[in-house]
């Protein structure tokens, strides 16, 4: 037979979530503050050097493409 368990101290308890729940709430504060800042900066514009775009180059590579069957052997021919 398991011996009791030990007492719980319930002061300890709620002193503890509470001071986790005031951590999560200064990090998500934090996070929305930082979210915020990178909404108001200026996009930085690409500089267009006249040749062709990654999209264009990735096409010229011929990459596979996906044709939406779900049996693996059909999917890798």
């Amino acid at each position: 037979m398991l011996p009791p368990p030990p007492p719980v101290d319930y002061g300890v308890f709620m002193q503890g979530l509470v001071q986790a729940m005031q951590t999560q709430a200064h990090t998500q504060a934090a996070l929305q503050a930082q979210l915020e800042a990178q909404a108001q900066a200026p996009v930085p514009q690409a500089h267009d050097q006249g040749g062709p775009s990654i999209m264009e180059k990735f096409k010229r590579m011929a990459p596979p493409s996906f044709k939406g069957e779900s049996d693996p052997l059909l999917a890798e021919s």
